[in-house]
């Protein structure tokens, strides 16, 4: 599903089409996502001015002069921007018409993802209000996650997943940054030194800024706002790699389950 850096990167392909625009129509062809869609929806939005877009964790807020539409792409969906009078093609649920002439159209096979609107404080809503920090954000440091997870018994991938700890450090995420920092998967995040919590904020944030760079992480479902896959899928060390050479030391890749989600790690880099 697309993770923080994929987001990141749609929201950062579709903001400088958005900003300052204002929506002239709304198409609703599928009410029926992961929530239903408001069956005003089209009503509220037509005519209000985008004056931003922003991100919170894995949803993007299309900040509006009357209120947000909050949106999160589930685990297949993509949200493009195409030419008015581009014809819609199958799980085309949503287009919302600019006067640009231009259409920002959500795509959804699963209808896992969600097009909510708000007009109280975004950040207040039920969705957002009870998530953790941003971990490209000076709040999130390793000072912060030994904190965090003192006490903790919980293996460490499945904790850094949490998203009331941090938000957006998914899977793959998770995985890769756990072998640059040296960690096993599997070890008690209760158990793990400061100085280690702090190698691990580090490379989790790098991580993050290296895939966001290459536009995120194409395994299946994942294109950008303009149509392109991400590339940081060529740099992942671990991730979907189990049998093959680890990068560092050649020993065979591993793969365990961990909180129900596949997990990779070299069981000699990674104590």
């Amino acid at each position: 599903m697309p993770e923080l850096p994929e987001v990141e990167t749609t929201r950062r392909g579709i903001a400088p089409h958005l900003a300052n625009a204002t929506i002239t129509g709304v198409t609703i062809r599928e009410h029926r996502l992961r929530w239903p869609v408001a069956a005003d929806m089209a009503k509220r939005l037509a005519g209000c001015t985008i004056n931003s877009v922003n991100r919170r964790a894995k949803y993007l807020l299309l900040n509006t002069d009357s209120g947000t539409i909050i949106i999160h792409l589930g685990m297949s969906g993509t949200l493009r921007l195409v030419k008015n009078g581009t014809p819609p093609k199958k799980h085309d649920h949503v287009d919302i018409e600019i006067d640009s002439g231009r259409i920002l159209r959500f795509n959804d096979p699963r209808r896992f993802g969600c097009l909510l609107w708000t007009g109280d404080h975004p950040l207040s809503h039920p969705l957002l209000s009870h998530l953790g920090p941003e971990p490209l954000s000076s709040a999130f440091t390793g000072h912060y996650l030994h904190t965090a997870s003192t006490g903790r018994r919980i293996a460490i991938k499945p904790h850094l997943m949490n998203s009331s700890i941090v938000v957006g450090v998914g899977n793959i995420y998770a995985s890769e940054s756990l072998f640059r920092a040296g960690i096993h998967p599997k070890r008690a995040a209760g158990r793990i030194a400061r100085k280690r919590m702090m190698r691990l904020t580090e490379t989790i944030k790098l991580v993050l800024q290296e895939s966001i760079h290459h536009g995120g992480t194409t395994l299946r479902d994942f294109y950008n706002g303009d149509g392109k896959p991400g590339y940081f899928s060529n740099e992942l060390a671990v991730y979907n790699r189990q049998g093959e050479a680890c990068i560092k030391c050649r020993q065979p890749i591993r793969q365990i389950t961990l909180g129900q989600r596949s997990t990779f790690y070299c069981p000699t880099c990674q104590r």
